[in-house]
């Protein structure tokens, strides 16, 4: 039995070594991803009408980390940060700087999926503009920053079918620009995944891959609607998949990711309590599960956050996290070459005590990974 110092030196000491792990996240909204200073500083320069440019009484309007567990108040929170992009310089500050927040966390490879509605309804862009500039801030930030990044563009369920079009094709426009993916994500209760279908059959044919939120706020049959209608590759959350063993089948025989983000679950109410929450299970069903952020100034989290909760609350080993990240790498949206050499990278890093890197160093790695011929750096 350990003694109460033990235990108090443990927690740091494991945290420590979380850090220290490089990881991979899959499931991070840059709309979620805004530094709070960042905020207050924007909406000071550009007239932006608020309670308070203190961002200790701005906290609450952004975070969900103090609030009684609600789906759709989680949702509330973005309708809140689409003010804060007035303006090009904006929009490519908040894109950098999500980047870099990562980079910071030790992040190495990141897929960061944005809602162009967002950046431009009501400031007068248009989706073809603000795509460009987070396309050209993230691809500025990886060149400058120790990390490998590409993006999803993401749907909102609550679009019209026009706009989906719409927001496909910017999408498709900008696939050689470092767009790899398509989301559809929001309200999966009152707006079903079937009625875009077509939308994400026509974007998978045109090179992209598929991602939808499902299983999360509905149940498991969201997730088989996700992989059969609209051929999604990862499911976003899924974790109530574990109800359905038919939808546990269907899951495993297609290799289907699913991008677990536990504390978002916490807050959104789809799980109550962190103990009960199914990522171990899913796992012991030998699924592709991994772990993720989800929004990070929404709830208030990290990546290192996640990995941590999900040891000391939901009972995940330090070889079940090196799994997930293993597993991230797997299921990245990249060339089959430039997988491969990702994943071969990440196992020898995890294989090592500390999670250090071994043999090359983490920049010549990056730089090998990010030689891509066909990425633009005028994005």
């Amino acid at each position: 039995m350990h003694s109460a110092t033990e235990k108090s030196e443990e927690a740091p000491n494991l945290r420590s070594r979380l850090y220290a792990l490089p990881k991979v996240d899959l499931h991070r909204h840059l709309e979620g991803s805004l530094r709070l200073q960042t905020l207050a500083e924007i909406a000071q320069e550009h007239g932006i009408d608020l309670p308070s440019y203190d961002i200790k009484v701005l906290r609450p309007f952004v975070t969900a980390a103090d609030e009684e567990p609600d789906f759709h108040r989680f949702l509330e929170k973005f309708r809140f940060l689409r003010r804060f992009y007035p303006t090009q310089e904006a929009v490519e500050r908040i894109a950098y700087e999500a980047v870099a927040d990562a980079a910071e966390d030790n992040v190495r490879y990141l897929e960061l999926r944005f809602n162009p509605i967002a950046q431009a309804r009501g400031q007068g862009f248009s989706l073809d503009e603000v795509t460009t500039w987070v396309c050209g801030a993230v691809d500025k930030a990886q060149r400058e920053i120790d990390i490998r990044v590409n993006l999803i563009v993401q749907i909102g369920r609550d679009e019209s079918l026009d706009t989906a079009w719409q927001v496909a094709e910017v999408a498709v426009a900008h696939r050689h620009r470092g767009v790899v993916g398509l989301d559809l994500a929001g309200d999966e209760v009152r707006y079903p995944a079937r009625g875009f279908a077509e939308v994400f059959q026509w974007a998978r044919r045109e090179g992209l891959h598929i991602t939808v939120h499902a299983g999360e706020a509905a149940g498991a049959r969201s997730v088989q609607e996700a992989i059969e209608l609209l051929g999604a590759q990862r499911i976003g959350h899924g974790i109530r998949t574990v109800e359905d063993s038919s939808v546990v089948r269907l899951v495993h025989e297609r290799e289907v990711t699913l991008e677990v983000c536990p504390t978002s679950n916490l807050q959104t109410g789809v799980v109550r309590r962190l103990g009960q929450h199914p990522l171990i299970d899913l796992l012991a069903l030998g699924l592709r599960a991994t772990v993720n952020t989800d929004d990070p100034s929404v709830s208030d989290t990290t990546l290192t956050d996640e990995y941590e909760v999900a040891m000391l609350a939901m009972g995940l080993t330090l070889d079940h996290i090196k799994r997930a990240i293993v597993t991230a790498a797997e299921g990245s949206f990249q060339p089959p070459e430039e997988k491969e050499q990702m994943v071969e990278w990440f196992r020898e890093a995890l294989e090592s005590e500390n999670g250090s890197l071994s043999g090359l160093t983490s920049r010549e790695v990056n730089d090998s990974v990010n030689s891509r011929s066909d990425r633009s750096p005028d994005c």
